[in-house]
C-alpha cells in the first residue's frame, strides 16, 4: 500500500517516531544569473551611450576638418606632349635616342640622309655665283649709259647742225643754178644742185631723227637701272633658293626642340620617313594635375588656393601645389560632339569643369609622374 504524501512529509525522531508538527517545504535556490543580468543592463547602455557619442564627436571633428576642402577623384596629371615629326624626306641612317629616354634641348634624335640635300645646297650655289655675275654686268652698263646717252644725244644734234648747213649750201648752190640764164649754166649743175638740195633736206631729216631718238636720255638711262634692280632681285632669290636648301640640309637632322622623354617612337634604321610624319612624342618635364572638379564645388575656389595631392601610384607620396585657373568652359562643351540642351527632352547632368593645379613640391626622379596617372587632390577653399 502506497503511502500518503503527509506520512512521507512528517520527519521521523531518533527512535523512530514522527513529530506530531509537520515541516515545511525548505525554499527553491535562487538562481545565480538573475542578480548579474540586472547589473550589465545599465553597463551596456552607457557603453552605447559612450559608443555613439563618440562616432558623433568624430564625425563633427571629421566635419570640422573637412568643411573648408573640396576634393575630387576625377583628376590626372597632366602636361605637354610634344610630337616630333621630320621636316625633309628621306631613309633614317641613324637613330640617336631610345625609348623613354630623357633627352635635352637642341640633342639630336635621327639622321636622314642628306647626300641629295647637299647637290641641291651647291646647285643653289651656283645659280647664286651666275646671279651676282649677270647683276654686275648691268651695274657696268648702267655706269656706261649715264655717260653714253647723253652724248649720244650731243651727238646726234652736232649731227642736225650739220645737216643744216649743208642745207643752207645746197639751198644757194639751188638758187643760184636758178637765177643764171640758160646760156650761161647748163641743165646738168641745175639737175646736180637740185640732187644736192634734196639730199642736204634729207640728211636734216635722218638727224632731226636721230635727235629724236637721243633725246630721251633720263628715260633710256632708267631703262637700264630698272634692269639693274631686276638682277639684283634674282640675286635675291638665288639667296632665298640657297637659304631653303641650306634649311633643307640642317633638317636632316632632327633635334629635340626642349628637354624631355621619349615616348612613343615609331621609326627604325632604315625607314623612309616624310614631312609631318610623327616619329616620337617629347614628354616634357613640366606637369601639373587636371582636376574635373563639379560644378557645385566651385563656388568659393580661387586661384591661388593650396591644394594637397595624393597618387594612386605613390601611395606614399605626398605633394604639395595651388590652384592655377579654372577653365572658362565645362569639360563637355570642348567635347568633338557637344550637348545641344535646345533639342529634345532636356535632363540636367551636374557640369564638371577643369581646373589647373600646379604642383610646388620639388618632385624627385625616383618618383616619374607619368601623363594621365591617377590623383585625388584636395583644394583647401577658405
Amino acid at each position: 500500500m502506497a503511502k500518503s504524501r503527509s506520512d512521507t512529509d512528517l520527519p521521523i525522531a531518533e527512535d523512530g517516531s514522527t513529530q506530531g508538527a509537520p515541516l515545511q517545504a525548505a525554499p527553491l535556490p535562487e538562481t545565480k544569473s538573475a542578480a548579474p543580468a540586472k547589473k550589465r543592463r545599465p553597463t551596456v547602455g552607457i557603453v552605447l551611450i559612450l559608443l555613439f557619442g563618440g562616432l558623433g564627436f568624430t564625425a563633427y571633428e571629421y566635419w570640422l576638418a573637412n568643411r573648408d576642402y573640396e576634393t575630387t577623384d576625377d583628376a590626372f596629371i597632366d602636361g605637354r606632349a610634344v610630337s616630333i615629326a621630320p621636316q625633309v624626306s628621306g631613309n633614317v641612317v641613324s637613330l640617336d635616342v631610345t625609348d623613354n629616354e630623357f633627352v635635352k634641348k637642341g640633342q639630336p634624335l635621327i639622321h636622314i640622309d642628306n647626300r641629295q640635300y647637299v647637290i641641291d645646297v651647291e646647285n643653289a650655289k651656283a645659280n647664286l655665283a651666275a646671279a651676282e655675275g649677270e647683276y654686275a654686268g648691268v651695274q657696268y652698263a648702267a655706269e656706261v649709259a649715264k655717260k653714253n646717252f647723253p652724248a649720244q644725244l650731243d651727238s646726234a644734234k652736232a649731227q642736225l647742225a650739220s645737216a643744216q648747213a649743208l642745207l643752207v649750201r645746197a639751198q644757194a648752190d639751188y638758187d643760184r643754178q636758178k637765177e643764171l640764164p640758160s646760156r650761161a649754166t647748163t641743165q646738168q649743175e641745175v639737175d646736180a644742185a637740185t640732187a644736192a638740195l634734196r639730199q642736204a633736206e634729207a640728211q636734216v631729216a635722218q638727224a632731226q631723227a636721230q635727235v629724236e631718238q637721243a633725246t630721251p636720255v633720263p628715260q633710256r638711262i632708267g631703262q637700264v637701272v630698272s634692269q639693274v634692280a631686276q638682277f639684283h632681285g634674282q640675286i635675291d632669290q638665288a639667296k632665298a633658293r640657297l637659304d631653303q636648301a641650306l634649311l633643307n640640309l640642317s633638317y636632316t637632322v632632327v633635334v629635340a626642340p626642349q628637354d624631355g622623354w621619349i615616348t612613343k617612337r615609331n621609326v627604325e634604321v632604315g625607314t623612309y620617313v616624310t614631312p609631318g610624319q610623327q616619329i616620337f612624342s617629347l614628354v616634357s618635364p613640366e606637369v601639373w594635375v587636371t582636376a574635373n572638379f563639379k560644378e557645385s564645388q566651385l563656388a568659393k575656389m580661387r586661384a591661388g588656393q593650396p591644394a594637397t595631392i595624393s597618387i594612386d601610384a605613390y601611395p606614399d607620396l605626398k605633394l604639395k601645389g595651388h590652384v592655377d585657373s579654372v577653365q572658362l568652359g565645362t569639360g563637355s562643351r570642348f567635347s568633338a560632339f557637344p550637348p545641344e540642351n535646345a533639342t529634345g527632352n532636356f535632363v540636367k547632368i551636374v557640369q564638371r569643369v577643369p581646373v589647373k593645379i600646379d604642383i610646388d613640391s620639388s618632385l624627385d626622379p625616383k618618383w616619374p609622374l607619368s601623363l594621365g596617372l591617377s590623383v585625388d587632390p584636395s583644394v583647401k577653399v577658405q
